[in-house]
């Protein structure tokens, strides 16, 4: 398509051939008021018209304004009739009947000027409306094109849709990565804004997870291929996106079921009005005042911002309903482990308490139970007891968990326990060794003990700590900051490690020794007590918790298909500052909406009011209208600025001169 077809099917076209026309006419027209020298005013072709309505001038000046009318107005009417084909009143046919009303009053100025005014905002708000999905057009324009794989011992370079799972890709400096994959050897810095809206590189080495459509700063790596084309993390972030824009808020449906009834209702309106001023001008004025352009437009295009906004931020929100939610969130309830703190626990302790063993014999007892757990504190047990030549060797025996308590397991033709003491006491071991003052000795520490007993006896007490997050404390004064009431943690930990960590972060409220459904009635209670509350959770442990919150929070869910298709917000990276900011962003889109609304009902009843009084006539009036519409769209353009600055950096100086408490193992 050359260059000309592509401005006959653009956007532009219509109105531009309408003016065009307009102008030929008007000038025709004053061609021909000069040598009759008419009262000089905004209708001079009309004075010029009661002189000479035969003039071939005037004629031919008539007919460029008729031409004008129809080709800015016949899309307009075809829109219309569309409409009405599926019971629809939309306001394109306001448009039209007031436009055609006029043509056949023989105000073909009118009808030229409402319709070519009416196709230059449809243009405007096209083109506003692209700038404002700008953020998933970016999306789409990082996806790769290429790849560099291996194939038959030598590098060929293919379409990135091509690459096979398991193939093995190569990433050079300067190269988009082209799937979803793990480095199976080299090193190298990735930019990955793009997924997680965080600015600096993060270095990549073997057994690191990297994502299709982040970029190589720096090194050579080599990436197994395990998600390629609609299954990479990209793909899924644009199709979340692409449904979330798409998706109405409470108030856009409101605004939608308004408008059924106000399209018909101006109707009637403009009739009553014709008929009892006998004025036809002024109910087809009415009908174009009556426009609902900017009330319609002006929720739509505010979450197409937000949300956009949102994604280059490395936030992904649902669609409009969660996050006009989120505007209203007042608590905020977080899990401890992976939330507040690393999520990287190590052993620290292994206490002996049986007189006939030693560490080394505790540590392969722990490590044996804990081979078959799935739970987060077995790895460094695991980690530990391998380093130190003791790791559990074959198929791990049977692991009963005990949820909230630890687990039982059969090793070696013997029964090992591992937790806390409601495990010890709900299978009657007795502690005849005081594990109790031990573990709690442990836990005011800020570590996480737990008891291990094999056979009914105890035998030790293993420990181990994760660091809290240099952010978590801003994080908790950044909600507050945000407008949240409540900042409350809920944990399985124990009371004394929960308050070690709380204390450290600043956090209002401590749930402690929580099993799942005690993470759901906590927040059932916070509901009850009028809060809007948001749950951030690993969504495993914490799925009952996620699913009765008024917002589920997924932190860290870059390359987690169900985090991004499941999730109210997912936070595609671990920068737990996206969660304030996330909130932030919510209420300055819902406050755009409110702005966007009042501009739209103030203009049309301002409008009503000129009709009425005399002075505003339906150019002037269409010219207002469609000045709202793109008043309220540049309005909502606004959220498009990354007011937030970047996150990826957060204040140091604050951070730096947090206490050595905030730093504690725990």
């Amino acid at each position: 398509m050359n260059r000309f077809q592509r401005w006959i099917y653009g956007k532009w076209s219509v109105p531009t051939t309408a003016g065009a026309l307009i102008a030929i006419s008007l000038l025709l027209e004053h061609v021909l008021s000069e040598s009759l020298n008419p009262t000089v005013g905004p209708q001079w072709w009309i004075d010029a018209a009661e002189h000479s309505t035969t003039s071939p001038v005037f004629t031919l000046a008539n007919a460029l304004m008729l031409a004008a009318a129809v080709v800015a107005g016949y899309g307009i009417v075809v829109a219309a009739l569309r409409a009405l084909t599926v019971k629809h009143l939309a306001i394109d046919l306001l448009v039209s009947i007031a436009a055609i009303g006029a043509i056949i009053i023989g105000n073909f100025w009118e009808a030229a000027a409402v319709t070519f005014l009416f196709a230059i905002g449809h243009a405007l708000e096209a083109a506003t409306i692209n700038k404002t999905r700008s953020a998933l057009a970016e999306l789409v324009a990082v996806a790769p094109d290429t790849a560099v794989v291996m194939r038959n011992g030598e590098q060929q370079q293919v379409p990135a849709s091509e690459v096979r799972m398991g193939e093995i890709v190569l990433v050079k400096n300067g190269a988009k990565v082209p799937v979803d994959g793990q480095v199976v050897a080299g090193t190298g810095a990735i930019d990955e804004a793009s997924i997680t809206g965080e600015s600096i590189p993060v270095e990549k080495s073997k057994s690191d997870q990297v994502f299709a459509g982040t970029v190589s700063r720096g090194g050579f790596l080599q990436v197994l291929a395990t998600g390629i084309g609609a299954d990479t993390t990209l793909a899924r972030i644009i199709h979340r996106v692409e449904d979330a824009q798409d998706a109405k808020a409470k108030t856009q449906a409101f605004i939608d079921r308004f408008s059924t009834w106000y399209t018909p209702a101006v109707m009637v309106l403009a009739l009553v009005a014709g008929l009892i001023s006998g004025d036809v001008v002024l109910a087809l004025t009415l009908l174009v005042i009556g426009c609902p352009g900017a009330l319609v437009i002006s929720i739509p295009v505010a979450i197409v911002s937000g949300i956009g906004r949102a994604a280059r931020n490395g936030i992904l929100i649902k669609g409009g309903e969660f996050l006009e939610t989120s505007a209203k969130i007042s608590a905020v309830a977080v899990d401890k482990t992976g939330t507040l703190t690393e999520g990287r626990p190590q052993l620290t302790d292994v206490v002996v308490l049986a007189p006939d063993l030693d560490r080394v014999e505790v540590l392969r007892w722990a490590a044996a139970a804990e081979a078959g757990s799935e739970h987060p504190l077995a790895r460094p047990i695991l980690d530990t007891a391998r380093a130190e030549g003791v790791a559990p060797k074959g198929i791990p025996g049977t692991v009963t968990p005990v949820p909230g308590k630890g687990i039982v397991t059969d090793v070696e033709g013997r029964q090992v326990l591992i937790g806390n003491m409601p495990l010890l006491e709900q299978y009657g071991v007795i502690d005849d060794v005081d594990a109790a003052a031990a573990a709690r000795e442990l836990a005011a520490a800020g570590r996480t003990p737990m008891i291990v007993a094999v056979d009914s006896a105890v035998i030790g007490v293993v420990a181990v700590a994760d660091q809290i997050r240099r952010d978590a404390p801003e994080m908790v004064r950044r909600l507050h900051d945000a407008g949240v009431e409540k900042v409350v943690m809920l944990t399985g930990d124990t009371r004394l490690v929960a308050e070690a960590v709380g204390k450290a972060t600043d956090i209002d409220e401590i749930h402690a020794g929580l099993l799942p459904e005690d993470k759901l009635d906590a927040v059932s209670e916070l509901q009850r007590q009028g809060h809007t509350v948001a749950m951030v959770g690993d969504g495993v442990n914490d799925a009952p918790a996620l699913a009765t919150a008024d917002i589920g929070v997924a932190m860290g869910a870059a390359g987690s298909a169900v985090a991004v298709e499941t999730a109210d917000i997912a936070l595609m990276g671990d920068n737990l500052l996206k969660l304030p900011e996330s909130i932030g962003l919510a209420k300055r889109t819902v406050a755009v909406m409110q702005q966007n609304i009042a501009i739209a009902l103030f203009t049309v009843v301002v409008l009503l009011a000129g009709v009425f009084f005399g002075g505003v006539t339906m150019s002037i009036g269409m010219l207002v209208h469609e000045g709202s519409v793109l008043i309220v769209i540049i309005n909502a353009m606004r959220l498009l600025r990354n007011t937030q600055g970047s996150t990826a950096n957060p204040q140091r100086k604050q951070i730096r001169a947090a206490t050595d408490a905030e730093t504690i193992a725990v």
